[in-house]
Parts: C-alpha cells; sequence; structure tokens
C-alpha cells in the first residue's frame, strides 16, 4: 500500500487493526481486572509483587530450610471436559480440575506444591467468563496450599470458535532428597491403600462423551435418579484435589509411595511406580464404584477392562505404606474426611508379567 493509500485508509477507518481480525485488548484488560480479586487469594508468603507483570515472582530463600531441596514440575489440561463446561455454561469448576492434575502429580514423589501458572486459550474473550475460569483456578490453589503466580489468557479468532475454550497449567514444588518417594522404597508386606475419586475427575471425557451423547442421545439436563441430579452437573463435578491430605500423611506415617490414577486406570498409573521383582494386587471387591462408571459401561457396551484402562473407576489416588503405619493412615485421611480403605498388597511378582494386577468383583452398589 502507498504512502498516500495506508493515509487514507486510516482517515476513513477502513485499515487493518487487532480488533478487526478478531482480537479485543480491551476485553483482555477487563478481564485481568476481574479476575484480580480471585488471584489475591491464592497467594503464599513467598510470593513477591503481585498480578500484572511479566513473571511471577517466588521468594526462593524460604527453600534454605532444606538440606538439599530439590524442585519437582508438572504441566497439563483437563482434556474434553472443557466442552462439557462450555455447554453446561459453568466455567467456575473446571480450574479445581486443572489443579489436581497438576499438583496431585507433583505430591506423588513427595513434593510440597508451591506455586502454578495458568494458561486459557479462547475463541473469543468474555471477561466475566475467563474471569471465573481464575476464579476456579485460584480456588483450587488454595485447597492445595500452593500460590498463583501468572497466567496468560491468549485469544485466538479463527481458530477456536467463539465460545470454545481450553485451559492448561504448570506447577512447581519441592521435596527433600531425601524423602523423595517412589519405587525405591516399596517393600514386600507394604499395603496399598486408596483414596476415593469423587467420580471421574478429568479424564476419559472422550470415551465418556461418546458413549453418552453420541451413541446414547442423552442430553445434559436429563435428570438421572442415580445421581440424584442432572447428567451435566455430574460430568462436571470437579476433580478431588488430594496434595494436602497426602502431604499430612507423609507427617504422621511412613509412606512408600503414591500414585495419582489418571489416564491409564489404576493398574497402569501404580505400575508406574512399582519397583521390578514386586507386584501388587488390588481386590475391586474393597469398594464399589459411583453410578457414573457403571452408566458408561452398560450404555456403551464397555467392555471391563476398556473401562479400567480409561476410567479411575472410583479411586483418585492411591498410598503404598508399610503394614505398620496402616491404622495411622486410614484415621489421619477420615480426619480429614478423605474416604479410603486397604485395596490391596506389595507381594514377589514371581513369573508375572504385569506389575498390578486387579482380582476380584465389585460389590453391586
Amino acid at each position: 500500500m502507498s504512502a498516500e493509500s495506508f493515509e487514507h485508509a486510516t482517515r476513513a477507518g477502513t485499515g487493518a487493526s487487532y480488533a478487526s481480525a478478531g482480537v479485543d485488548i480491551e476485553a483482555g484488560d477487563r478481564a485481568v481486572d476481574l479476575m484480580k480479586e480471585w488471584v489475591k487469594k491464592a497467594t503464599r508468603p513467598e510470593v513477591v509483587g503481585g498480578l500484572g507483570g511479566f513473571a511471577g515472582l517466588f521468594d526462593a530463600s524460604a527453600l534454605k530450610r532444606y538440606e538439599r531441596p530439590l524442585l519437582a514440575s508438572a504441566t497439563d489440561g483437563v482434556g474434553t471436559k472443557v466442552d462439557i463446561a462450555r455447554r453446561m455454561g459453568v466455567y467456575d469448576t473446571i480450574g479445581h480440575d486443572l489443579v489436581g492434575m497438576v499438583v496431585d502429580d507433583l505430591v506423588v514423589c513427595g513434593a510440597e506444591p508451591l506455586f502454578m501458572t495458568d494458561y486459557i486459550c479462547v475463541g473469543k474473550v468474555y471477561p466475566e467468563r475467563v474471569a471465573a475460569i481464575v476464579k476456579g483456578i485460584a480456588e483450587g490453589c488454595v485447597l492445595a496450599g500452593c500460590a498463583l503466580v501468572g497466567g496468560e489468557t491468549a485469544e485466538h479468532p479463527g481458530l477456536l470458535a467463539a465460545d470454545d475454550f481450553d485451559v492448561a497449567g504448570a506447577g512447581t514444588g519441592v521435596v527433600e532428597a531425601d524423602r523423595v518417594l517412589g519405587a525405591e522404597r516399596i517393600r514386600e508386606g507394604d499395603a496399598v491403600i486408596a483414596m476415593a475419586s469423587s467420580g471421574l475427575h478429568s479424564n476419559g471425557y472422550s470415551l465418556v462423551r461418546h458413549v453418552l451423547f453420541d451413541r446414547a442421545g442423552w442430553e445434559l439436563d436429563r435428570e438421572v435418579p442415580e445421581f440424584g441430579r442432572t447428567l451435566g452437573e455430574e460430568l462436571l463435578e470437579p476433580t478431588k484435589i488430594y496434595s494436602l491430605d497426602c502431604l499430612a500423611l507423609t507427617r504422621t506415617a511412613d509412606v512408600h509411595a503414591f500414585s495419582h490414577i489418571t489416564g491409564g486406570g489404576l493398574a497402569n498409573n501404580l505400575a508406574r511406580v512399582m519397583p521390578e521383582g514386586l507386584h501388587a494386587t488390588v481386590d475391586r471387591s474393597t469398594w464399589t464404584p459411583g453410578p457414573v462408571f457403571d452408566l458408561v459401561g452398560r450404555l456403551g457396551g464397555v467392555a471391563r477392562p476398556e473401562l479400567e484402562k480409561t476410567l479411575n473407576m472410583g479411586v483418585g489416588m492411591i498410598a503404598v505404606v508399610p503394614q505398620e503405619s496402616v491404622d495411622v493412615a486410614l484415621a489421619t485421611f477420615a480426619d480429614r474426611g478423605v474416604e479410603s480403605w486397604v485395596a490391596g498388597e506389595i507381594t514377589e511378582r514371581g513369573d508375572r508379567a504385569e506389575a498390578v494386577t486387579l482380582t476380584g468383583d465389585h460389590h453391586a452398589g
């Protein structure tokens, strides 16, 4: 374009702009203003400065009390559960899911979550909607005992529809080097303690959506007697956040390992912390999965192995402890309102190919 044409287009107001390309900077600024009050609630004494800088600051001098501090890092999203939130028009719970997916990966090695950052990608910035998402993330951070030190909201017109969005997050934690939990601590005779999930959490929603919407043709506002609420309300139930409960257990009992039961199911995730030569047997008869798991299986004709490698089947976290710590562990969880039970044991692997075996059958609900 010539200088004359450019000047004419500018005077006429027909020149290209960020706004004409679909990005609303003012809406983004409004979203930041709305979310500030929530971010302020998700803090720790080590946080330096406030929202609005290019980077979040965390005072690392607090780590001086450690002999050899190891930083742990994890990142995750919530998958296609965002589609349920979008369709329900409920945006202030999906952040709980995001925090749970990240911090409960950190705590598996015994790390205390310190801080998180988030990334929210939208087709169009609706300030109140973005603020609601951040509200949920901040509330999740409070439940996890960590700070929300920053984040990014990106508007992607042309790539995402106006109502579409996705969220992701990253977290950092710290653990003393000689307190790291994992496979090397597990011993023959240890007990496998299961902690109840709050439902589907944030995994397997591609299967769940295919079964319930595509195959069964159910709607989100359908009242489901087994749930005592609508289908949408059940599917949007936030992921339980276990980090503070697990850290509390490390202070009251000897803990050898944790396993966060996410994508891949119980057997595959527990196998990730199992050492060579040892085997975990988990007895299904020790618990009854919530009705949503049975519903997906029945309506979709989904075989049990497929369900178990996709969904958590009612167990969100596993703790592996020595037998002498079982009573204390169960009491600690009970005091904190966490439903838990002894679900299995650790034995020699022998000639078994798998590190984990699920046995028995679930009790009927």
